[in-house]
């Protein structure tokens, strides 16, 4: 046998090649099942979504599917994780882009806000919904993990919204009265809202209309009052 040359790695062994691709296959499976059941649960909740027409999708056998999830319910824990992850990211991404062009609290919510409406609005067949909600509305199909995953998740936007906009009104005096742990919830109720209004209207603007108007209240919340 050769000896490896210092520093390059070892040519994998048949063995090693063949793990390799079994566990990459393995992680195309899972993903596939989730792109599939978020799918369904979009277009029509988690109670009406089987594990036969996943099954049937994946083109896998049912022991396929309980080879990656036990029951619908780690399912659906795997699903609210990976959409938090990806809505996190999101997210972080806006706002830290929105933060390099402008270091003024108010002026980068301001874009970061700008950013995220363009976005919605550039989707041409609309924002497809939302996991966390549809998990909500169907929250007695699961065990309290999940519910608690689910609640978690719109807490955490809550405590990150809220603490951008006291990082605001340490600038800005706010114009009216506002508790704002109730505006931080208010981004999510906006998003959300137009989501629904997008889906029941078939608009696919009506997301990014609604975050633009909750642009401009913050505008004039945060407008210097009149000398």
């Amino acid at each position: 046998m050769q000896p490896v040359p210092p520093g390059a790695r070892a040519p994998k062994t048949g063995l090693a090649v063949q793990w390799h691709r079994d566990m990459a296959e393995t992680k195309d499976t899972r993903t596939r099942i989730l792109d599939i059941a978020e799918a369904s649960v979009l277009e029509k909740g988690f109670e009406a979504t089987s594990i036969e027409e996943i099954v049937a999708g994946a083109e896998i056998s049912r022991g396929g599917f309980f080879y990656h999830f036990k029951d619908k319910n780690a399912l659906a824990r795997a699903m609210l994780e990976r959409y938090i992850a990806a809505e996190d990211a999101l997210y972080d991404d806006l706002f830290a882009r929105a933060r390099d062009l402008n270091d003024d609290p108010l002026h980068s919510m301001l874009i970061a806000l700008k950013l995220l409406a363009e976005m919605l609005a550039d989707m041409p067949n609309g924002h497809p919904g939302c996991v966390i909600a549809a998990a909500a509305y169907q929250d007695r199909l699961f065990d309290q993990g999940v519910r608690d995953l689910n609640r978690e998740a719109i807490l955490s936007w809550r405590r990150r919204f809220r603490e951008m906009f006291e990082e605001i009104a340490a600038v800005y005096e706010p114009r009216d009265p506002v508790d704002l742990e109730a505006l931080g919830d208010m981004v999510s109720c906006v998003v959300e809202g137009g989501l629904i209004l997008q889906r029941a209207l078939r608009e696919h603007t009506s997301a990014s209309d609604q975050i633009m108007l909750f642009r401009s209240y913050l505008k004039l919340l945060f407008s210097p009052r009149p000398v």
